[in-house]
């Protein structure tokens, strides 16, 4: 149970109901000093208290508690750190920048989403910095000696991202790699 969600919950379903916290009390057996320490986070009641709770607000116990997935694993830093870190090996072996995370995401994709969105939108962005990176190569024949410039442009732009959103992904959970092709669309549920 999440401490988070269940005073939430309660909260919302009392409003919906229109009850003060004495009315829910006079219809259930719970005391009003429990529902305002529950309401406000302060502790963790017991399944017999949230049952009388949903009784006396006609709703399923459902919907006052979440449950968590136990399918869906839980958000450990070592693989955002795979995900994020894994295409600098593209610095060393060609086009590891995105088999490495490819091969990560297909592992781990259906663990949990936001292994999924970050694989994705890595995936995504390194896709589009090779694609640029041979772009800019094959610039060399109409422009010799000044693709060395657009080149380094790419991949400096690329690395300095990298490491952007390595380090964001890894404290926030958050990443944003601009200018990327959508070559893997969002899941669409």
């Amino acid at each position: 149970m999440k401490q988070q969600a269940l005073k939430d919950n309660l909260l919302y379903q009392r409003k919906l109901k229109g009850l003060t916290q004495e009315e829910l009390a006079d219809k259930t057996t719970v005391g009003v000093r429990t529902i305002q320490r529950i309401e406000k986070g302060e502790v963790q009641p017991h399944l017999q208290t949230i049952k009388l709770l949903a009784v006396g607000l006609d709703v399923e116990v459902d919907d006052l508690i979440v449950l968590d997935n136990p399918k869906e694993e839980t958000i450990q830093r070592k693989w955002m750190l795979l995900i994020h870190g894994s295409p600098f090996f593209g610095l060393i072996i060609p086009f590891a920048n995105v088999l490495f995370p490819l091969f990560i995401w297909i592992s781990k994709a259906e663990d949990n989403k936001m292994y999924d969105s970050h694989g994705r939108a890595v995936i995504n962005f390194h896709c589009t910095i090779n694609l640029l990176l041979i772009i800019t190569l094959l610039l060399f024949f109409p422009f010799p000696g000044f693709n060395f410039f657009g080149t380094a442009a790419v991949a400096l732009f690329g690395i300095i991202f990298s490491v952007k959103n390595l380090m964001s992904g890894l404290s926030s959970g958050v990443c944003n790699y601009p200018l990327s092709i959508p070559f893997l669309k969002p899941k669409t549920i």
